[in-house]
């Protein structure tokens, strides 16, 4: 299996309900890292697994309508604790229907998932990885 990974950043406010979140119930900000991760079982004719440049582009536009907003008010994350594994799914969700929109062009072809990992700090991270 082959991988190419790019990664961008974004930065919200969000609270988390239930008792097991503590202090991150309140009102808080975060930094996100956000890395998405295509892979493929073998290059394509160009011996590659996808445009990188436009693999950045995709990622880039998948987060634009979340940075520096605050989830608690985002309609499609309404009822959800937006952790930082249900962003994961989000993006990943996202970015696999940019995909299948044809954002990826022809480089796109033969891509077998696409996986996204959020870290909010330097010692923890979370993600999601689908199928294509």
């Amino acid at each position: 299996m082959f991988s190419v990974t790019v990664r961008d950043q974004m930065m919200i406010a969000h609270s988390l309900r239930g008792v097991v979140f503590g202090p991150a119930q309140r009102l808080h900000g975060a930094t996100y890292v956000v890395d998405a991760t295509f892979a493929r079982e073998e290059l394509d004719s160009d011996d590659i697994v996808v445009d990188i440049g436009r693999a950045a582009e995709e990622l880039h536009g998948a987060l634009a309508d979340l940075n520096y907003r605050n989830l608690d008010e985002v309609p499609e994350l309404a009822g959800r604790n937006t952790t930082t594994e249900v962003l994961a799914k989000l993006i990943a969700d996202r970015l696999a229907d940019r995909v299948a929109a044809g954002g990826l062009g022809e480089s796109a072809r033969g891509l077998a998932r696409i996986g996204v990992t959020l870290g909010e700090s330097p010692i923890a991270s979370a993600g999601y990885e689908r199928p294509l």
